[in-house]
C-alpha cells in the first residue's frame, strides 16, 4: 500500500469545500466573490498537485509557491466575506485552510533548506 500524501488529499478536501461555499455565495447572488474565490481556491490545490510531477527541485519549489500564493488569495477573498454582513458564513473553511497554509509553507521552508 502507498503512502498517504497528506497535503494531496488536504487540498482536496478543501477544493471540494470552496466549490461548496462558492455555490452557497452563487445561491446569494454574490457573484463576483464567489467566481474569485473558486479560482484562488482550488487552484491552490491545482498548484500542488502539479508540484508532484516537477522536473526539478527549483521547478517544484516554484509550483509549491505559486500555491502559497493562491492560498494568500483565498485568504483575503475569505476575509472580505468574513467582515461583510450581508454574506454566509465562512467559519467551517478557517481550519481547513489553516491546515493546508501550516503544510505548505513547512514544505516550502524545509524544500528551500535543502536546495
Amino acid at each position: 500500500m502507498g503512502r498517504t500524501n497528506i497535503i494531496l488529499e488536504k487540498s482536496i478536501a478543501f477544493a471540494i469545500l470552496i466549490i461548496e461555499y462558492s455555490e452557497l455565495l452563487e445561491a446569494h447572488k454574490k457573484y463576483i466573490i464567489a467566481k474569485q474565490l473558486l479560482k484562488s481556491g482550488t487552484s491552490i490545490g491545482a498548484n500542488i498537485h502539479e508540484a508532484q510531477q516537477a522536473e526539478s527541485k527549483a521547478d517544484f519549489i516554484h509550483k509549491m509557491k505559486i500555491a502559497s500564493k493562491e492560498l494568500e488569495e483565498t485568504k483575503y477573498w475569505l476575509l472580505l466575506c468574513e467582515k461583510s454582513n450581508t454574506y454566509p458564513s465562512m467559519e467551517r473553511l478557517k481550519k481547513p485552510l489553516m491546515e493546508l497554509g501550516l503544510i505548505l509553507y513547512k514544505i516550502l521552508s524545509t524544500s528551500y533548506k535543502s536546495r
